[in-house]
C-alpha cells in the first residue's frame, strides 16, 4: 500500500473516526455499540497508535483485516517496525511506553507486525459529499493537502514523517491556521479532556485508552459522539 491510501464515499451508511486505540480494542467494541456501529454498512477511521499499553495490542492484525476498518501508521506502529528493521531507537523508552509486549515477543511474531504496520499508509483521504477529508496521526507537515501528498507520491522526507507522526506544535501554539485543501484534518496522538478543533484540525483521541472515553467524529456531519464505558 502507498503512503496515501484514498477512500470513495460511503453511500450505504456512516463513516466515523476514532482516536488512539493503544490496545483496548475490547473497549473500543463496547464503545463502537454505543453508537450503534453497524459492520455491515458504516466504517471506521483510525488516527493510528492502534497497539502499546493496552491488554488487546495482538488483536491489531486481526482488526486491519476487517473491511471496515481503516488506519493511519502512528508513531508506535513506526517504532515496531524500526525495531525490526534495525534502526536506532531507545528500546527501555519504547519498552517503558507500551511496548513490552512486542520486545518480547518472538522474533518472528515481532516481523508479522511489522509486516503489516509497514503496510500502513501515512495518509488517508475519504471523499465525503461535503468535500475530502483527511485523516493523520498527529499533523499535517505542510500548510496545503495536496503539497504534502506531492510528497507522499515519491516518499517524505525524515523530517517530514516525524511531524506527521510525533508532532504537537499546533496543539501547544493553539495555532488555528487550516490545512488546505481539506474539508476537515483529524488527528490524534495527543490525549486531551475533549475534541478540540483548530482551524479545520480536529484533535480527536480523548484517552479512550485512559479512560474508556472514545470520541467518534462523524464524517458526513463534523458531528462528535462520545461514548464511555469502563472495562
Amino acid at each position: 500500500m502507498g503512503r496515501l491510501q484514498r477512500v470513495a464515499r460511503n453511500e450505504r451508511g456512516r463513516d466515523f473516526a476514532v482516536g488512539d486505540i493503544h490496545g483496548h480494542f475490547r473497549r473500543l467494541e463496547q464503545a463502537l455499540a454505543l453508537i450503534g456501529f453497524d459492520a455491515s454498512r458504516d466504517r471506521l477511521f483510525s488516527v493510528g497508535d492502534l497497539v502499546d499499553r493496552g491488554p488487546d495490542s495482538e488483536e491489531a492484525l486481526a482488526w486491519l483485516q476487517r473491511p471496515w476498518f481503516f488506519a493511519v501508521q502512528g508513531n508506535h506502529e513506526a517504532l515496531a517496525v524500526a525495531h525490526v528493521q534495525g534502526q536506532w531507537l531507545d528500546v527501555e523508552l519504547y519498552r517503558a511506553n507500551g511496548g513490552a509486549w512486542f520486545l518480547d515477543s518472538p522474533a518472528a511474531e515481532q516481523a508479522r507486525y511489522a509486516e503489516q504496520f509497514a503496510r500502513l499508509p501515512l495518509a488517508l483521504e475519504i471523499d465525503t459529499l461535503a468535500g475530502p477529508v483527511g485523516v493523520l496521526h498527529a499533523d499535517c507537515p505542510s500548510p496545503s493537502w495536496q503539497a504534502w501528498c506531492d510528497q507522499l507520491a515519491v516518499g517524505p522526507v525524515k523530517a517530514a514523517q516525524d511531524i506527521c507522526q510525533w508532532s504537537r506544535r499546533r496543539l501547544q501554539q493553539n495555532d488555528p491556521t487550516p490545512v488546505a485543501g481539506l474539508r476537515a484534518l483529524i488527528v490524534g496522538h495527543t490525549p486531551g479532556p475533549s475534541v478540540r478543533v483548530l482551524g479545520n484540525v480536529w484533535h480527536i483521541d480523548t484517552g479512550g485508552w485512559l479512560n474508556g472515553h472514545f470520541s467518534f467524529l462523524e464524517l458526513a456531519t463534523l458531528d462528535v459522539r462520545s461514548a464511555r464505558r469502563e472495562s
